[in-house]
C-alpha cells in the first residue's frame, strides 16, 4: 500500500515529536510548525517504504493529530485523510 504525508499547519502546535520520530520526513518551519519535506508539505510523493515506520511512529505519536496519512496523494483527495 502507497503512503502519502502531509501536516496540518493549522493545528501544529510545534512539539517537535514528528521531527524525532521521523526526521527523514518532516522539519520545521521559522516558527517551528512542522511540515513534510518530500514534497514541501503538499503531500503527493509517496514515502519510501524505508521510512514507513517512522511515519507510523510519528502519526500515533502526534498529540494533535496534525500528521495526515493516506494511501492516495492528498491533490486527488475530498476530506479522506485520516
Amino acid at each position: 500500500m502507497a503512503n502519502f504525508t502531509m501536516v496540518d499547519q493549522s493545528t501544529c502546535i510545534a512539539c517537535g515529536v514528528c521531527g524525532e520520530l521521523a526526521p527523514d520526513l518532516f522539519d520545521y518551519t521559522d516558527d517551528g510548525i512542522s511540515y513534510s519535506i518530500l514534497d514541501d508539505n503538499t503531500g503527493v510523493t509517496e514515502v519510501s517504504e524505508d521510512y514507513i515506520e517512522d511515519l507510523e511512529d510519528a502519526f500515533d505519536s502526534c498529540p494533535t493529530n496534525s500528521i495526515k496519512m493516506a494511501d492516495t496523494p492528498f491533490n486527488c483527495q475530498k476530506e479522506e485523510a485520516s
